[in-house]
């Protein structure tokens, strides 16, 4: 089902703060999940483990709006300890991709957004200061039932001239400004750039784990999930999961999968500089998403480790949600899916009941 997207691409990154969400979106009536939840996330009794992953849900109208159609786990945008500038409009394109899109490859950009829907995002984690966003996510908060969980995301930024202790201490202070909101749980992204360094900080293992133990010592029992990218090396996978996973309570995987996006004329598509290269996400991306699901589920039972699993990439039916969970996902997130199919969160819903009637039967 391809409806109205509530994040509209056509408009700039400030233009749908101010004025979205859109289409299902921009008018719901609040959900009312049953008395008593069938599943349980990080401890936390849920409808269903399904969700928004940080991204398309700019702010507490998003969130609020994600919850009211049935999103059980919609995950607040990513912000910052400071304000940060959005990329140059456009932020997000249509590519189409002939089966599964691998890394290194050169994709085409249009403004086709039919299915399978893939895309390319390019925002750069704008945030507002935590003036705006703290009392706004914990409204968006207060917007949860009973059967629903609000996760915030935040990621560090290394200050002007900083060192690496100056980038450690930013992760500190956002988790404890994150875990102020009141929210269910905290999500950190270490799928972004490494600060001083040519790649992402989940492929740094050690600065990884100095992240993470600094951010619980903030957190004081709040679940913290970790955002990842997708790894290619099994042994790679493996020392991460070594180090990181004793420490994290969830790992949400993947992000994007990075490649060069060109217009028809084979000319960089999104202006300005260092953006030749983007992150792709939606059906394209599936295969990634289900394999990083069955590869962390399966590491997990060979170390010992007790985190659960946020499988994310290319869900756009409920087929998809219940592969993702069929590979070892213990929560499925869903962010170009959702965004062009409002109705995504209920469609899953239906089947799970389904379900449970066959089971009842």
């Amino acid at each position: 089902m391809v409806s109205e997207p509530f994040y509209d691409p056509a408009r700039s990154y400030q233009e749908n703060f101010e004025l979205g969400p859109f289409g299902l979106f921009a008018d719901t009536t609040p959900h009312s999940p049953p008395s008593i939840a069938a599943h349980t996330f990080l401890g936390r009794p849920v409808e269903v483990p399904f969700g928004i992953p940080a991204g398309p849900l700019l702010n507490g109208r998003y969130v609020k709006a994600a919850l009211d159609l049935g999103f059980s786990i919609p995950v607040y945008k990513t912000v910052r300890t400071r304000a940060y500038a959005s990329h140059p409009w456009p932020n997000v394109l249509a590519v189409k991709v002939d089966g599964d899109l691998r890394p290194g490859r050169r994709l085409v950009a249009s403004d086709d957004y039919s299915e399978p829907i893939s895309i390319t995002n390019s925002f750069g984690v704008p945030s507002f200061e935590p003036d705006f966003w703290q009392p706004d996510m914990a409204d968006a908060v207060a917007h949860a039932v009973a059967g629903q969980m609000v996760v915030g995301s935040f990621q560090g930024t290394l200050p002007e001239n900083g060192s690496v202790d100056d980038y450690i201490a930013d992760f500190r202070l956002g988790a404890r400004l994150v875990k102020e909101t009141g929210v269910h749980a905290v999500e950190v992204n270490l799928s972004c750039p490494n600060e001083g360094t040519a790649h992402l900080l989940c492929f740094d293992t050690a600065r990884s784990r100095r992240v993470v133990e600094a951010i619980q010592e903030e957190l004081g029992g709040v679940p913290l999930v970790i955002k990842t990218a997708f790894f290619e090396d099994d042994a790679k996978l493996e020392a991460f999961l070594r180090e990181v996973g004793p420490v994290v309570q969830g790992i949400a995987a993947i992000n994007t999968i990075s490649a060069e996006v060109v217009d028809e004329r084979g000319e960089q598509a999104l202006p300005g500089e260092g953006r030749l290269r983007s992150g792709v996400c939606g059906a394209a991306v599936q295969w990634a998403g289900l394999s990083m699901s069955a590869r962390l589920k399966r590491l997990r039972g060979e170390l010992g480790l007790g985190f659960e699993i946020v499988g994310v990439g290319g869900v756009n039916d409920a087929a998809a949600y219940a592969a993702f969970r069929a590979a070892g996902a213990d929560a499925v997130m869903s962010a170009t899916g959702a965004m062009w199919n409002p109705l995504l969160a209920q469609q899953v819903l239906a089947q799970e009941a389904r379900l449970l009637q066959a089971v009842g039967a």
